[in-house]
Parts: C-alpha cells; structure tokens; sequence
C-alpha cells in the first residue's frame, strides 16, 4: 500500500480489482468501549448483511469475521470504532468493515496472521482466520499507534 511508511507494518489482499460504488449514506459507525458494544456490533453486521442480501453462509462467515475483528480492537487495542459501509460493483453487494484502534498496534505482522500466534489467552486463530473469511483484506499498523483492519465481502451468487 503506498500509504504505508517504511516503519510502518501493512499487509493487503485483495483478489479482484472492481469499479466499486459506495451507495450514499448507508454507513454506520460503531463504538467498540464495552463488552456490550461487541455485541451491539455483532447485531449490526448482522443485519446489514440480511440488507445486503449475503447468503446464511455469507452472514455467518462476515458476523464472525467482524466479531474477531471487533474483540481484537477491544482486547488488544483498547477500544476502537467498526464502520460499516454497504458496497455495490456490478449488480453485487458488498460490505466493508474497517475497524480501527489506538492501540500499541502490531510488533509482527506476519506472526500475527499465523495460525496458533496469540499475545493472550485466545487461540490465535482470530486474525487469520477474518482474513481467510473475507473477500478482500488490509492490514495497517503502526507501533505505538494502533491498527486498522479493511475488510470486504462481496455476496456469493
């Protein structure tokens, strides 16, 4: 990513360039301070992806994505915000996430993205496994200055 400075840590996936349209104002942002805001969170992708029109798959595959996603901002971060955005490109319904924190961000990118790497009690599975469950998937952090996650899934056909 060009955004990315040579101190700075960024990963990106992307599998399809698309013309992509934001469709005006269907966003919302979403606090991410309390137990109960991840599952404020969780209720909202969850219905956003019932609006988009996702498969039973494809709401379970982003709710849970987002989840992990959101937990991380909160445990690791310290809080943080979830965006939601609806997306359309070419007849197909998108939602993107970003989720960004304050946090210490991440020393280790790579270890991170690994399956089994935590820095608590977790699994170590949340990180990688949001990204294998998302279409598209950024990563930018900074040391001492948080982390932001973009990630989009497009609705299967």
């Amino acid at each position: 990513m060009s955004s990315a400075r040579s101190s700075d840590h960024a990963v990106g996936l992307a599998t399809a360039a698309r013309d992509v349209a934001e469709a005006g104002s269907n966003r919302s942002v979403h606090q991410v301070r309390t137990e109960e805001d991840l599952l404020t969170v969780r209720h909202a992708v969850r219905a956003a992806t019932l609006r988009a029109g996702f498969s039973i798959v494809d709401q379970t595959r982003v709710v849970t994505a987002a989840s992990e996603l959101a937990r991380n901002a909160y445990i690791h971060g310290g809080g943080g915000t979830v965006t939601i955005d609806y997306l359309m490109a070419r007849g197909t319904a998108g939602l993107r996430l970003t989720i960004t924190d304050d946090g210490p961000g991440i020393a280790d990118v790579g270890a991170a993205l690994t399956d089994g790497f935590t820095t608590g009690a977790g699994l170590g599975h949340g990180l990688g496994g949001a990204r294998r469950l998302m279409t598209d998937f950024e990563l930018q952090t900074v040391p001492g200055r948080g982390t932001t996650v973009i990630a989009t899934r497009w609705a299967s056909r």
